[in-house]
């Protein structure tokens, strides 16, 4: 709008007021009057067109002022939207971004998901295949269990085995599957010209081992037993019904430190071991004689044994066990005495001889494990006991001043087994001293007597030195040889009628002479054979050599062991030598073995 119209417009609204003012204070004054209608002006026209103008421009300023107003609510309205867009685009984003991220983290775990359903079904597999190994090792032991489960200890019987042994020696001594070696007869014996053959079950052999671990501590109990006992009605006639023996039988506490005690009847520590000193791990010889072979210490004997072993592979034990006397003599008086026969409805034997002890034997030993060797040193006490009479040899027999009369003795142990390699085992063993021949395997004299009736211990020595060889895993090749040798051991007398006389173990004035001739039978029954006369033969030394093989063609850990072994076995006897010289005997055996172990 110009500034002209301004003005004009102006004019025209003062003019109008004032027109209008002045016809209102007529119009007042005249009212009674009759309105007469004037014709309008060029002038009012005019102002009349523009009144209509302005309020037509009024109308279109305010349609204009709405219409801004509506676009300015309408910019409004679009800038909240836009706001809110822009917020909503901001959280879309933000949910994009979330959402991506999701996106990734998903993918991430779902690769990881995948790497672990792939390790799930390698586990699965190895699952699958750990649930079928266990059902068979289940099933396995429910049908050939290794031991029997009583409350909370383990009963096995592994090491048992049935057996068909026979053996044959070309010169008789009336023994079985066990050689008594010191009885091999000398030339003069009717026997030395006669052989033997000889088939036995006897050695089968039933073992037990219960076990009960309470943690701190593991107790065992041991049987093992077979049939190598003679009652008074065995015979080989009929149904050779020999009767049951223990061979061991004993009790055992361990404890996690090493230390162990044992107490029942066992081998003796004397014998050598494979492992410290532990029981069931004896080094016996592999052969089948069950005297086993000459040189090797043992005895099986009531005990009580402790142990302690150390982690550098030392071990130190000690045992107190039972004790006897093996007796020999020449020219004695009867002057003496140091045991009995068993009493009848005791509990020992009526027709064996016993010692009257006054101690056990102490037997002490160290024994060193290392990669490929087994070392033992030790020693053994003995203490032998008897009653002697000085006045038996008086002109008027006497017991005034009898008394008892305690000799001690005893001897050193050392024993070394090497293994150079898997195939190859190769052992030294040596027990020497006084008093110690009953733990050779020989059983020479332990004792014989001074003229007064006191006892005197014999220096004995025994040795055996072993190969074994492993030739295969089915195949086991050994040999030993070993000797035993017992001292002359004399006392001249000068007591009464005795007097003069050469009195103990083998003296020099005693005949050989008879040793190597042949007498008549002493019996017409036919079991009479003659034995020599005037032929001591106190044995000087015993050596054997033996060379065997044990062959295990099927071995089976469900079903079993069976074995095949062969062994033969040169033997020597020596006497010492007297009137007519020194004899010699020898004996040539054979020995066969078929075994069956349980598993």
């Amino acid at each position: 709008m110009t500034r002209q119209l301004r003005a004009a417009l102006a004019a025209t609204l003062v003019i109008c007021t004032a027109s209008m003012q002045a016809q209102t204070g007529t119009s007042a004054k005249k009212t009674t009057k009759k309105v007469v209608k004037k014709a309008e002006s060029p002038l009012e026209r005019t102002l009349r067109e523009l009144r209509e103008q302005m309020q037509a421009q009024q109308e279109q300023i305010n349609q204009l002022k709405q219409q801004l107003a509506d676009r300015d609510a309408r910019l409004s309205t679009a800038s909240q939207e836009v706001q809110s867009a822009n917020a909503s685009a901001a959280a879309a984003s933000t949910q994009a971004q979330n959402a991506l991220t999701a996106i990734q983290s998903n993918h991430e775990e779902m690769q990881t998901l995948s790497s672990s359903v792939s390790d799930l079904k390698v586990a699965n597999v190895g699952l699958a295949q750990t649930i079928s190994d266990t059902k068979k090792d289940i099933s396995a032991q429910l049908e050939s269990p290794t031991a029997l489960h009583y409350k909370g200890v383990t009963i096995s019987p592994s090491g048992s085995f049935f057996a068909f042994e026979g053996v044959f020696r070309n010169r008789s001594i009336n023994s079985e599957i066990n050689t008594p070696f010191n009885t091999t007869p000398y030339p003069g014996a009717a026997q030395a010209h006669t052989s033997e053959l000889n088939f036995s079950g006897r050695p089968t052999r039933p073992i037990l081992l219960i076990e009960g671990n309470a943690g701190k501590f593991t107790m065992r109990g041991y049987f093992e037993a077979d049939f190598q006992s003679s009652g008074t009605t065995s015979n080989d006639n009929g149904s050779n019904s020999y009767t049951f023996r223990q061979r061991q039988v004993f009790g055992q506490v361990e404890t996690q430190s090493g230390f162990v005690v044992t107490g029942g009847q066992m081998w003796s520590l004397v014998t050598e071991t494979k492992k410290s000193t532990d029981n069931r791990t004896e080094a016996t010889p592999l052969g089948i004689d069950h005297q086993y072979n000459v040189g090797f210490s043992w005895a099986r004997q009531g005990a009580i044994r402790v142990q302690q072993r150390f982690r550098n592979g030392l071990t130190l034990a000690g045992s107190l066990e039972e004790a006897q006397n093996i007796f020999s003599a020449t020219n004695q008086n009867t002057n003496f005495f140091f045991g009995a026969p068993g009493t009848g409805g005791g509990l020992l034997n009526a027709t064996a001889n016993y010692s009257n002890n006054v101690s056990p034997d102490v037997i002490l030993k160290a024994t060193y494990d290392a990669k490929r060797a087994h070392l033992e040193v030790g020693a053994v006490g003995r203490f032998f006991r008897d009653r002697y009479y000085p006045g038996q040899t008086n002109a008027t027999p006497s017991t005034v001043g009898a008394a008892n009369d305690t000799k001690a003795a005893g001897g050193i142990i050392a024993n070394v087994r090497v293994s150079p390699s898997k195939y190859a085992d190769v052992g030294f063993h040596f027990l020497g001293g006084s008093g110690v021949g009953r733990y050779g395997t020989s059983s020479l004299p332990d004792t014989t007597v001074h003229p007064d009736g006191r006892l005197a211990p014999i220096k004995s020595y025994q040795g055996l030195y072993s190969m074994e060889f492993h030739p295969a895993k089915k195949l086991d090749v050994f040999g030993y040889v070993g000797g035993e040798y017992a001292q002359r051991t004399t006392y001249l007398s000068t007591l009464g009628s005795s007097a003069g006389k050469l009195i103990g173990y083998a003296p020099v004035t005693s005949s050989n002479a008879g040793c190597g001739v042949e007498t008549l039978p002493s019996a017409n029954s036919g079991y009479g054979p003659g034995t020599p006369a005037n032929c001591l033969g106190a044995t000087r030394f015993i050596m054997e050599g033996t060379a065997g093989f044990t062959y295990r063609f099927y071995n089976n850990p469900r079903f079993g062991r069976v074995q095949y072994s062969m062994q033969y076995s040169y033997l020597t006897k020596t006497a010492w030598a007297g009137v007519g010289g020194a004899p010699s005997a020898n004996n040539n055996m054979v020995f066969t073995s078929m075994r069956y172990y349980i598993p």
